[in-house]
Order: structure tokens, then C-alpha cells, then sequence
């Protein structure tokens, strides 16, 4: 287990302890969070550079529902 020492300003440090915020098991809860939004920016970010990188016409919107309507149908077709 890692121990580190985190400087706050005394009114934050007051607010976050009055919310019961500073304790061992309320920071981790904070980190992962933290860390998994960070994971997920970083895969929205992948996903939109490959995306960028797809050569051809970008798809009409028709074909974009299309997609939606063939992609619903399994999920229900699969729901079953």
C-alpha cells in the first residue's frame, strides 16, 4: 500500500473533511473515478482518431439509421 501526503488549501481541507471526503476509503473511490474517466477520454479520443483516419464519403443519414435499425434488430434478435 502507497501513503502520500497531499497539500491543501485549510479551506478546501475543512470542506472536504466536513463531507467525509478525507478518508482512506473516500480518496481511493475519488482516484479510481478519476482514473477511469481519464481511461475514458483517452478511448474517445482513440475512437475519434480512427474514425479521422477512415478514407471514403462519410455516410448519409440514411445509412447511418440504417446501421442503428440493423444493429437494434440483433440486440432485440439476441435479447430473445
Amino acid at each position: 500500500m502507497t501513503e502520500f501526503l497531499v497539500k491543501l488549501p485549510d479551506e478546501v481541507a475543512q470542506r472536504a473533511k466536513a463531507m467525509g471526503l478525507l478518508s482512506d476509503e473516500a480518496v481511493e473511490k475519488l482516484f479510481r473515478e478519476a482514473i477511469e474517466r481519464q481511461q475514458g477520454i483517452g478511448e474517445l479520443f482513440s475512437a475519434m482518431d480512427r474514425m479521422a483516419a477512415v478514407d471514403g464519403e462519410p455516410m448519409s443519414e440514411d445509412e447511418i439509421q440504417a446501421e442503428i435499425d440493423t444493429a437494434r434488430a440483433g440486440r432485440r434478435a439476441r435479447g430473445r
